[in-house]
């Protein structure tokens, strides 16, 4: 069974109260692949009270196992709660600061590329600089550009990537690219194969001069961070 329908199957198992070793045995993958998988499923009490019974010797691992995950997803809604109140509105000189850092990390500074590119696989990531181009920038829409860069062990599902990134970034036929295939051959199977969608490369024809202005954008960041 290939891992990423080992996943689907374990967290289904585990949200109906079944204990990780049992998953484990009928999937025949590990306890740490199926603890990883479930780690963000929380039971009911009457689930708990369930595994309590099964558990025997191990209850006591297992209930400060539990208690230790509670903690961190508290943790983790507190922060996400700390986060939300602490960016609250964006204004438009924050959100140029905010793509400015980012194309400092994933965009292209060397003199090889001679127009704005900008690279990366979280589709949020490239959803924001997209929308930011057109907001503060004011690039025109049409003059976005999309390439896909992804490993041949997707090409069966191409149509469905290409589709993912056209709806996300509400692109039109013509401002999507070739994409490029990557024959890197890969052993592993990951888990997140079905929702993998490669590398989004977004271009802006004719951009030198907004290339130039991020490397200036870049400059002052330097200058003002060594000067506080």
């Amino acid at each position: 069974m290939a891992k990423y329908d080992a996943r689907i199957r374990a967290r289904k198992m585990r949200k109906n109260g079944i204990s990780i070793i049992t998953i484990s045995k009928e999937l025949n993958v590990s306890k740490g692949s199926v603890s990883l998988w479930c780690r963000d499923i929380l039971l009911n009490s009457q689930q708990i009270e369930k595994l309590k019974k099964q558990k025997g010797s191990m209850l006591g691992r297992w209930i400060g196992a539990e208690a230790n995950r509670k903690k961190k997803l508290y943790n983790i809604q507190e922060a996400d709660t700390w986060g939300k109140n602490s960016v609250k509105k964006i204004s438009s000189r924050e959100l140029l600061l905010v793509i400015a850092a980012l194309y400092w990390c994933e965009g292209s500074k060397t003199d090889s590329t001679s127009r704005f590119l900008f690279a990366n696989s979280d589709p949020s990531m490239i959803l924001l600089m997209k929308n930011a181009l057109i907001k503060v920038i004011q690039v025109a829409p049409e003059d976005i550009v999309c390439c896909i860069q992804i490993n041949k062990i997707h090409e069966k599902r191409i149509r469905t990537v290409l589709i993912f990134w056209k709806k996300l970034l509400k692109l039109n036929n013509s401002q999507m690219r070739k994409p490029y295939f990557v024959n890197t051959k890969i052993s592993k199977v990951y888990d997140n194969y079905d929702t993998y969608f490669g590398v989004c490369r977004l271009f802006v024809r004719r951009s030198k001069n907004l290339k130039y202005r991020m490397l200036g954008l870049i400059k002052a960041l330097k200058t003002e961070s060594l000067s506080a």
